[in-house]
């Protein structure tokens, strides 16, 4: 028998079958990349100490995962970005005042309590930076509420604190929000630009939706979680939101306040924590925006998103398994057939 070359040997290997040049490392970079908008107008906005946060943030969350897989002899995977990606995040979602310990506390809670001691990117069942973010809202709910006024001036050290949009509208109601931004049209643009106060990385809607739209162009996010978060955020807003700039409620203003597009476009896509039929992420982010807006309504916090993603992060698993896709060329048994 003739010996068969090797270029022309068939190769059987298990599936899937579908090769693609996308790495783990090459994702979670793009996905740094897209959120460094974000964190340049963060640092525009309130200064040293924003870049302070991240900076610690980053650093504590690649240096917990290091010492982690050192300490428990497995593989060193800090080269490919998630950890670098939760430490952005947790420092994002903080406030720029915050004291050096809390974005330390935050990256150490995110990387070895909610993704090591679960078995490492891929097992992880809550979305990490959520997680430190919610540990330290609970922890230390002074210092995380603490909100500076933004400068617009990188060198000016101090700022006067006040009060997040949400924090207004829930506490003081639309009419005291209007008065604080003047009208209508110079709040959304406030809002959209990110000249308001709250956390590092979700003032500027511009910001996040440049890094989005980068994302999408990618191919690494899909419509489906965000559009039916803030669909169905907007609907419960205005249904339920009460008296307003619009009939019952203004969606807009929710929409583009807080961290909403930084939960829905960055947080909630997550491939680990989020499901991966089409259809589940509608009933995952439909969720997310219900829950949110729950909480903003009528809960005791102004701000509703990380908590809402964490709850939704625990039905993943339902969802996923009650949308799976069916077998290609299955044919449910006849039940006559059966009994035979």
């Amino acid at each position: 028998m003739a010996e068969i070359k090797k270029e022309h040997q068939l190769t059987v290997s298990v599936s899937p079958h579908v090769k693609s040049e996308e790495t783990t490392s090459r994702i979670m970079w793009s996905v740094n990349l897209s959120l460094l908008p974000a964190a340049l107008i963060g640092a525009y906005f309130f200064g040293p100490r924003a870049v302070f946060a991240l900076t610690i943030a980053i650093i504590t969350a690649v240096l917990c995962e290091h010492l982690y897989q050192r300490g428990m002899k497995s593989k060193i995977t800090i080269n490919d970005g998630s950890a670098f990606l939760t430490g952005l995040l947790v420092g994002l979602n903080l406030p720029p005042s915050v004291p050096f310990y809390i974005p330390v506390i935050g990256s150490f809670v995110a990387i070895v309590i909610t993704k090591q001691l679960f078995g490492g990117l891929g097992f992880n069942v809550f979305n990490p930076a959520a997680a430190g973010r919610a540990f330290l809202l609970i922890s230390f709910p002074k210092l995380m509420t603490i909100w500076k006024e933004p400068t617009a001036a990188f060198v000016q050290m101090d700022a006067k604190t006040t009060a997040t949009p949400l924090g207004i509208l829930k506490e003081e109601g639309i009419a005291k929000l209007m008065e604080v931004f003047g009208d209508k049209t110079n709040l959304y643009t406030e809002l959209f630009m990110g000249h308001r106060a709250g956390s590092i990385g979700e003032t500027s809607t511009l910001a996040l939706l440049i890094g989005a739209a980068f994302l999408f162009y990618r191919g690494y996010i899909s419509w489906h979680i965000p559009v039916s978060f803030m669909g169905t955020a907007a609907a419960m807003a205005w249904v339920f939101g009460g008296k307003g700039a619009l009939f019952a409620g203004d969606p807009i203003i929710h929409l583009i306040s807080g961290g909403m597009i930084l939960g829905a476009f960055f947080m909630a896509t997550d491939y680990v924590t989020c499901p991966s039929v089409k259809k589940g992420q509608l009933i995952f982010g439909a969720g997310c925006g219900f829950l949110t807006m729950l909480i903003r309504l009528k809960g005791g916090y102004p701000e509703g998103v990380m908590f809402a993603i964490l709850i939704m992060n625990c039905f993943t698993p339902i969802i996923d398994r009650g949308f799976k896709t069916k077998v290609f060329g299955f044919k449910k048994p006849d039940s006559k057939e059966t009994k035979k």
